[in-house]
């Protein structure tokens, strides 16, 4: 004990030499912890200041890194991954010997060769065909025998059972193939059916292909949807089915239809299939079976608010252009469809101011000029320029909402059809030029209003909007406005999206 005190005694005289009291050694680990807490709080803090400026930075990458060009070919569009494509897609044509040679015209106008696309044009015999011309077409199958199933429709054909295992047949011929291991989808359609390769597949992506789907639409006109069913996808106008649907069908099928020996068409026997596979019709009304007959002026020049699918029946209907051959005309028609596919048939409304007139714009097939101011509401109906199957012309023959041609020659609108479309590189836009159709007899109008006629044609200015029918945006038309113009006789035209707080409104000037 008395070495410890000694030891103690000589510690504190050596601090107290060195100047280091146990007071001021407290004060120095005192001043020590506080200037560490202090740089640890300044450390701190500046997280708060610094974090929301790196979230901000963070989140406005992905706006450059995938913001969107637009483009005249739509290669700028945003794709996301793994989503379906042409090559996912396998075609089922169906044809006869008696028409392919006339008929292979229509396939030729949206048929990609070269591998581009996959499908079979299934004959009911065999035909010659010039090997140069068949590199442009489907490769050809000739359908099984079908003189087992029993077909008892008053009158009816009996290619409607080889047509309708047309969805199997296909499914056998891809069994165990390397290009199964791609297929998502069997697309149907017949020989006089135009697809629209591109707002075909803009449609598929909203599904789930791994699901039992049934895609198409019914009838235009509405004694046929009664006859048949509102339910039933319209082979003519073409469907659509999920690979796994068309397998679970392939399975059962032929033993379905001898259940249905009394019904009428392919399609209708496909239709009762899904109905004992309990898979309902998803509709999509860019699929037009076109029972109808006359000009489709006023079907197509207020499309519905959805991608222009297909267009069936083509060899009953006038040709879309006037003067022109079926062939020709729908020729004419795919060129805007490469420029802007999506935007094909869509109709926006605008005013002019200065004279007073309506204008409708179907983009890529139509402008009309109305004087007067008609609103919004009436001008997405469709007009009577045609007549339905059973040849009836009343809004009651209709699968959808009709109005009259209006009788007054004043408020007859003066059309303009497609001429030409052009990409405008410049500027990212297309340029389209419609130009005037004079029916052959014009009333005289009374009215005290300048006439649309003094203009002999109109150009249209819109860039391309790949992503329009993308799952994920809301569907609208686009907005359109009457541009001034030092051009005489010529309408100028800027269609696109809609502004903020732009719509189709009359404003007097």
């Amino acid at each position: 004990m008395g070495d410890d005190k000694k030891d103690q005694k000589q510690l504190s005289s050596y601090l107290k030499a060195k100047n280091f009291s146990c007071d001021s050694h407290f004060s120095f680990y005192w001043l020590m912890s506080r200037l560490i807490f202090l740089i640890l709080a300044i450390l701190f803090s500046l997280q708060f200041v610094f974090y929301p400026l790196n979230f901000i930075s963070s989140s406005s990458q992905p706006l450059i890194k995938f913001s969107v060009s637009p483009v005249v070919s739509g290669s700028g569009s945003v794709h996301e991954p793994d989503q379906t494509e042409l090559k996912h897609v396998v075609f089922g044509i169906a044809a006869s010997a008696k028409f392919w040679k006339h008929r292979k015209d229509y396939v030729k106008l949206w048929w990609k060769p070269n591998g581009e696309m996959n499908g079979v044009v299934w004959l009911d015999q065999h035909i010659n065909q010039n090997d140069n011309v068949s590199k442009t077409l489907p490769p050809i199958r000739i359908s099984s025998d079908t003189s087992r199933f029993q077909y008892r429709y008053p009158k009816g054909l009996r290619s409607a059972i080889r047509i309708t295992r047309i969805v199997s047949e296909t499914v056998r011929l891809l069994n165990g193939t390397e290009l199964e291991k791609n297929v998502r989808w069997i697309v149907m359609g017949d020989d006089d059916t135009v697809f629209f390769p591109e707002n075909l597949v803009k449609v598929l992506r909203k599904y789930d292909h791994n699901q039992f789907y049934y895609i198409g639409s019914s009838s235009e006109s509405h004694i046929q949807n009664l006859k048949f069913s509102y339910g039933m996808a319209y082979g003519g106008g073409g469907f659509a089915i999920s690979y796994p649907l068309a397998k679970a069908l392939e399975k059962m099928q032929d033993r379905c239809i001898q259940r249905y020996s009394e019904l009428y068409g392919s399609d209708d026997r496909i239709h009762a299939c899904m109905s004992e596979l309990g898979v309902p019709l998803t509709k999509e009304v860019g699929f037009h079976q076109i029972d109808l007959y006359g000009k489709l002026l006023g079907l197509l020049s207020a499309h519905p608010l959805a991608p222009l699918v297909s267009i069936h029946h083509l060899d009953l209907v006038d040709p879309v252009f006037p003067n022109m051959g079926r062939v020709n005309a729908m020729r004419r028609f795919m060129v805007p469809a490469k420029l802007d596919s999506p935007s094909l048939a869509q109709q926006s409304i605008c005013y002019d101011a200065d004279h007073r007139w309506t204008v409708s714009v179907s983009w890529g097939y139509t402008v009309q000029i109305i004087r007067g101011v008609l609103s919004a509401r009436e001008m997405v109906i469709p007009t009577r320029t045609f007549i339905d199957w059973y040849k009836q012309a009343d809004e009651r023959s209709y699968a959808f909402n009709t109005r009259p041609i209006a009788k007054s020659a004043c408020q007859r609108p003066r059309v303009y059809y497609l001429s030409n479309a052009l990409p405008d590189l410049a500027l990212r836009r297309t340029a389209s030029e419609y130009v005037r159709w004079y029916d052959m007899w014009e009333p005289e109008c009374d009215w005290d209003m300048s006439d649309p006629s003094e203009f002999e044609r109109v150009i249209v200015y819109k860039k391309p909007d790949p992503d329009r029918w993308n799952k994920h945006r809301a569907p609208r038309r686009d907005c359109c406005r009457v541009l001034p113009t030092t051009k005489n006789g010529t309408m100028v035209i800027d269609v696109g999206a809609c502004k903020d707080d732009e719509f189709a409104e009359f404003l007097v000037k």
